[in-house]
């Protein structure tokens, strides 16, 4: 099984490891999203998730306990193929998927939406996606939503990768007698009668 690969992979690559992102702890910001994909698509399943160049890792995860799957398995290596939502209504259905271990195991998903995470350079990095294990559609407002939150995720890896730079730039403020609090503040007096 072979997942699509887009022609500009690798510059796509080249962003993706620009946000040093891949494989660091997970973070409540990114939690939080993954949580209101999964309430606001009513999927048991929600990710958010980085194609790399032979895996798809998890940044966040909601209902699943893997951290991240092969590249070509992974449902997300085609939304990034897209700048829209990608969806997979029923995957036994579906000739590129019946047969995915993924499908066939754990976790069984049979429907698949992901909305692509995309730079403001065009590249797509992965996806916020949502997943059930019975065969269904989003509507419309849930599209809507789920490609709302993929541009918040892009906007919060961007955010992250800024703030870490100024972090490296900006020196480690000196602590000096001048700046201590005075030593009597310092100190808890005994309680006057």
């Amino acid at each position: 099984m072979n997942s699509p690969v887009p022609a500009t992979e690798t510059e796509r690559l080249k962003a993706l490891y620009w946000y040093q992102i891949l494989d660091t702890t997970a973070e409540e910001i990114f939690d939080d999203v993954t949580l209101l994909a999964s309430q606001v698509c009513e999927a048991p399943i929600a990710i958010i998730s980085l194609v790399d160049k032979d895996r798809q890792w998890f940044k966040s995860k909601i209902g699943i306990t893997a951290t991240q799957t092969p590249r070509d398995i992974s449902f997300c290596a085609h939304t990034i193929m897209q700048n829209d939502v990608f969806e997979i209504k029923d995957a036994l259905k579906d000739e590129r998927f019946a047969t995915n271990p993924l499908v066939t195991t754990d976790p069984r998903i049979r429907f698949y939406a992901g909305a692509p995470i995309r730079t403001t350079a065009g590249h797509n990095l992965g996806s916020l996606c949502v997943l059930d294990r019975v065969p269904r559609e989003l509507n419309a407002r849930q599209k809507e939503s789920i490609t709302t939150l993929s541009h918040i995720v892009s906007n919060l890896f961007k955010q992250r990768r800024y703030i870490s730079e100024l972090e490296q730039m900006l020196p480690e403020p000196e602590v000096t007698e001048a700046a201590a609090p005075p030593a009597h503040l310092l100190t808890n007096p005994a309680p006057q009668s």
